[in-house]
This record gives structure tokens, sequence and C-alpha cells, in this order.
């Protein structure tokens, strides 16, 4: 079964959340802002599985992007700015610029990260294809590069760009305790996996 962009965009204003960032941010003219990850793709898995729109969404991810000044004290200027337009809202909002992100990924996480280009960089370099898709602040255009099939059907794929897997399989299995009829798929393999995966491997 497939998807059609508009029923996309007509799941993911369900989410009462999606649809007051979607309509808030914009006026705040946000650097290639673009709402994104997995408040948009859990959206409609919850709603494909008759949740609660908002079930299981830890938070709502803000990605935007600015070359110009490359400091902390500068992103926490756009992170202030967004929390105090969206104060109101019972949820957790996380704004990142991926101008920085390879600044301290590899403290974090522990893999080199390269230095991106522009905001949709960030989105391409998910663990799982299928939640490669974002909606643009500015026009509310679909940035979604590998379709919508994957994300409609539940399937799982491990992202060549960023191909850490053990990370992947932690992320899919904590996806399948709350979505349990999602596929995983190894990506270097195309064999399924257990939904059991031992992620310590």
């Amino acid at each position: 079964m497939s998807l059609t962009e508009q029923q996309f965009f007509e799941f993911v204003r369900r989410n009462p959340v999606n649809a007051e960032l979607l309509s808030r941010l914009r006026a705040l003219q946000i650097p290639q802002g673009i709402l994104t990850a997995g408040c948009l793709v859990q959206t409609v898995w919850n709603l494909k599985s008759g949740h609660d729109p908002q079930y299981g969404i830890k938070d709502y991810d803000i990605f935007y992007f600015d070359d110009s000044d490359l400091s902390w004290e500068a992103e926490d200027v756009v992170i202030r700015r967004v929390q105090q337009a969206v104060a109101d809202l019972s949820a957790k909002v996380e704004i990142k610029n991926q101008a920085r992100v390879h600044l301290w990924y590899k403290d974090k996480f522990g893999a080199e990260y390269p230095a991106l280009q522009k905001a949709e960089d960030g989105i391409d370099r998910y663990l799982t294809l299928c939640t490669r898709v974002g909606i643009r602040l500015c026009d509310d255009s679909l940035y979604a590069p590998d379709g919508l099939d994957d994300m409609w059907n539940g399937i799982l794929r491990l992202n060549s760009l960023n191909p850490q897997l053990e990370l992947y399989l932690i992320k899919c299995t904590q996806y399948l305790q709350r979505w349990p009829w999602l596929t995983i798929v190894d990506g270097q393999t195309g064999a399924a996996a257990h939904h059991d995966a031992d992620v310590r491997t």
C-alpha cells in the first residue's frame, strides 16, 4: 500500500503539536527551518495503529542551517526564540543547527560526522531510511528522498550514508516496543532481523 503526499500532510496535522509548530514557526523565519523525524513518521504510525496521534512521541525536532556563526551562543539564541514561541505546548521541542553538528557529534556518538551544507543533509544521515522525512517551515513543502512507502509500510532499513549498525538496531528495537508491527531490515545484508535483536553486537 502507498501513502500520498496529501494523505501524509493530513495525518501529520492530526497531531495538534505538529499543526501548531507548522503554523507558529513559519513566522520566525528560521534559516532553512524544517520540522522532521519522529514527530512526523510516528504520528503516521500511530494513526495507522489506532493510537492517539501523540502516542510514544518523545520529542519534536526542528532542524535549521546557519553557518554564519557556529558558536553555541548563536544556536542558543534560536533555541530560545523557538522555545518562547511554543512554551504553552505540552511537548518537548528540540532545535539543532545542522551547520554545527560535526563539531559535537563524535564526542557524543563516537563516530565521525561531515560538515553539512544544508538542513536537509542532516535528514539524509538518519540511521533509518524511512524516517528521512521533513516539512519545510517556509512553504510547507515535503522533503522525502526515499518516498513514503517504506514509512507507511513500517519497513526499517539501515541508511548506507550513516551505517552504524549497533545504533540502528537500538533505535529499531525502541520503535518495535511502541509499534510492534514494524519490520527491521539489516541494510548491510538485506536479511530481516529478529525483533529481539541483540543490540550489543
